[in-house]
């Protein structure tokens, strides 16, 4: 049944892509007016100028450019086609060298070959995954001897709470530890266009801190730095208030809590 669920979020972003090509929240021309994707905290991973960077789960390809123009030497995989498509347009008009490899995580051993100084992933990426032994494992496969693993991801912590439209108060919904069966869910919009004329479903998975940590330390990797936020890049609930630098934060009424987290590895 797995394939059947990995199919459908598949068809999912190549829904999304569309959508999020003309979205505010990515700003393509912004984009492509020379702004860069990149957050404070993804700019926390460091100098890449000169260095082999693997972006997996890279959508349509804007953060990937945006490690380009500085430096980096850019590979962004994903699972759908039209954001690969569309990143390689980009790729093509900015001038920005990329190579987009169409596949899942855990095809990508069979589809793209070489290792990397760097391998990167942000914002909004292991609930889409089954399977977090088998992501770690791939990212050890890619990694050069004592290359750095890096991600920037949403607090297992913050996905227990509802996030349907109508919610107006932290509510827990979604279980924290992991299950093999995903959870359905339907879709209205986008997490970048909550109003846009589009229903689908997803599927996900919950992963708790502790499958993340160990997934990682079981495939070889060092943790060097952990880090948390009480920010999100994206509005995880309905009722979040952008604050001056562009995150997503809960209102005042609510302590601080972890909604966000850093993460540095090395493969020993």
């Amino acid at each position: 049944m797995t394939d059947e669920y990995l199919n459908a979020n598949r068809q999912l972003w190549n829904d999304w892509t569309e959508i999020h090509e003309r979205s505010p929240f990515y700003d393509l021309q912004g984009f492509l007016a020379g702004q860069s994707r990149l957050d404070d905290v993804e700019l926390e991973l460091g100098e890449v100028a000169g260095k082999s960077l693997l972006h997996l789960q890279c959508h349509f390809g804007l953060t990937t450019l945006s490690w380009a123009r500085r430096g980096a030497q850019v590979t962004g995989a994903d699972f759908s086609d039209k954001a690969i498509t569309l990143a390689r347009r980009l790729s093509a008009e900015t001038g920005l060298p990329a190579n987009f490899v169409c596949s899942n995580v855990y095809d990508l051993p069979s589809a793209l070959s070489g290792e990397f100084d760097i391998v990167f992933t942000s914002h909004g990426v292991l609930s889409w995954l089954p399977d977090l032994r088998r992501w770690a494992e791939v990212i050890a496969h890619f990694l050069k001897r004592s290359g750095t693993f890096y991600i920037v991801e949403a607090h297992p912590f913050a996905y227990v709470f509802d996030d349907a439209a109508a919610a107006t108060d932290l509510r827990v919904r979604y279980p924290y530890f992991h299950a093999v069966e995903p959870t359905r869910s339907d879709i209205q919009g986008s997490y970048a266009n909550r109003d846009a004329d589009y229903h689908g479903v997803e599927y996900f998975w919950t992963h708790g801190m502790n499958d993340i940590l160990n997934s990682l330390i079981a495939a070889g990797l060092r943790i060097d730095a952990f880090k948390e936020y009480p920010k999100v890049a994206w509005q995880m609930f309905p009722f979040m208030e952008m604050d001056d630098e562009g995150w997503w934060r809960l209102p005042a009424r609510y302590p601080e809590l972890p909604l966000m987290f850093g993460l540095r590895a090395t493969k020993e």
